[in-house]
């Protein structure tokens, strides 16, 4: 009977992250982190759990598992996912949680001249890619999706589809790429 249970909440969690348009990727993020909270208070259904034992399992994945403040986040949200859209339930406020230390160092930052010597290196469409990204701020899955009817080279623009949130946005084409991409889309047309 609980395999049934089991299975019924993935089809919720799964209905309901489509219905909301959140990105595969995403979904399956969320569902990862609510079985392991199932499995860590051994095998309980989240209905007769509520925010004690969503503040026991955060702080174990910070004093125990040490994760990192980003990753205690990400088990948070798909958490409050669970309970606020899936099960429908409003938490209590969640007190007494070990927050993950977050790391203070900042994040190593190549030069403008040893990104291009990267860049330099790379096979040639690889290197439009990584430029496009470099140069117009797009997101790797955007670069790689991009259509050639995105592409507005008159007006010096890329509109990005479906971007982060299913947003669309423009961005700029740098004036640097307009030839290199001409090229490129000459080839492969």
């Amino acid at each position: 009977m609980h395999h049934m249970a089991e299975k019924k909440l993935i089809d919720q969690v799964r209905d309901v992250a489509r219905l909301r348009h959140l990105s595969l990727r995403t979904e399956g993020t969320y569902w990862n982190w609510i079985k392991r909270f199932i499995l860590f208070h051994k095998k309980r259904h989240p209905r007769d759990m509520s925010a004690e034992e969503i503040s026991e399992f955060l702080t174990h994945l910070a004093v125990n598992d040490h994760v990192a403040a980003s990753t205690q986040n990400q088990a948070l949200n798909a958490l409050i996912f669970l309970y606020r859209h899936v099960l429908r339930l409003e938490l209590p406020r969640l007190e007494d949680v070990v927050r993950a230390r977050q790391k203070r160092r900042l994040p190593v930052v190549l030069t403008r001249e040893e990104t291009e010597a990267v860049i330099a290196r790379l096979e040639p469409t690889i290197r439009l890619i990584a430029s496009l990204l470099y140069g117009s701020g797009l997101r790797l899955m955007e670069a790689v999706r991009l259509r050639v009817k995105d592409i507005d080279f008159a007006r010096g623009e890329i509109i990005v589809r479906d971007g982060k949130g299913e947003q669309d946005r423009i961005t700029m084409l740098p004036q640097s790429l307009r030839k290199a991409l001409e090229a490129h889309l000459d080839g492969a047309c």
